[in-house]
């Protein structure tokens, strides 16, 4: 059942302020991420102006990474496509996760769920569910805004910097995205099926890239959550 509380008196403080202060330090932490996809696209040719749209309407920070270095190499639109699929092919769990939820929701509120729903957001909508026992659309919708006002005026810096400052891609701002992948999965491993789940896919994705294999890091992905969901069921615990 989906609830959509303002407060409740089991919660400490208003949904929204909780929705904030939780998305807020993974908000922060790509604000690198945010700088340097607006530096690239201004590199890859495009204008201000698209550049900016391109964060206000795709919202998609490894999409958009991968897109930029495509139209910067030369490469067409079947290109960017496929590389988007890719890419993005690991939304399709997160909206299984909240398929139940979604499908009761009005499809206004649904499309305006879906287009928030990033790897952040999924992080603390979920962990945010399992603490109050009942999925929160005003949390979810309230971290996602944040989430997308912060990338937005990120990547406006980038694009202000990338037409002013030279390299600035060589400055080593990418970190930003292994630091914040980190910092969403850590907290949550909390079982030995998930942990093992991801030490095997750390590993295997360090031996697809050192072979470079195409696509190893969705491989990777999916390798461990066979593996962990192999473990949970036979030790009959999560």
């Amino acid at each position: 059942m989906i609830f959509d509380r303002a407060m409740s008196n089991d919660q400490p403080r208003p949904i929204g302020l909780a929705a904030v202060l939780d998305i807020l330090p993974l908000a922060i932490a790509v604000i690198p991420w945010g700088i340097l996809c607006g530096s690239l696209a201004i590199q890859a040719g495009l204008t201000p102006l698209e550049s900016q749209l391109m964060s206000l309407l795709v919202f998609a920070g490894a999409a958009q990474l991968s897109a930029l270095s495509i139209i910067g190499g030369g490469g067409g639109l079947p290109a960017i496509l496929g590389s988007t699929a890719v890419v993005s092919s690991r939304h399709l769990l997160y909206s299984a996760t909240f398929r139940y939820e979604a499908l009761k929701l009005p499809l206004y509120k649904k499309m305006a769920f879906a287009f928030l729903l990033t790897d952040e957001m999924f992080a603390v909508a979920e962990s945010k569910k399992r603490s109050l026992g009942y999925f929160s659309l005003d949390y979810a919708l309230i971290s996602g805004f944040t989430f997308y006002l912060i990338w937005n005026l990120s990547t406006l810096t980038g694009i202000i910097a990338g037409s002013s400052i030279t390299n600035l891609d060589e400055l080593g701002l990418e970190f930003a995205i292994a630091a914040t992948f980190i910092a969403m999965v850590v907290p949550n491993i909390k079982s030995l099926a998930t942990l093992i789940a991801v030490l095997v896919s750390s590993l295997t994705s360090v031996i697809f890239h050192s072979y470079e294999i195409s696509n190893g890091l969705l491989f990777s992905g999916l390798i461990g959550m066979c593996t962990g969901y192999f473990i949970e069921q036979h030790s009959g615990k999560g």
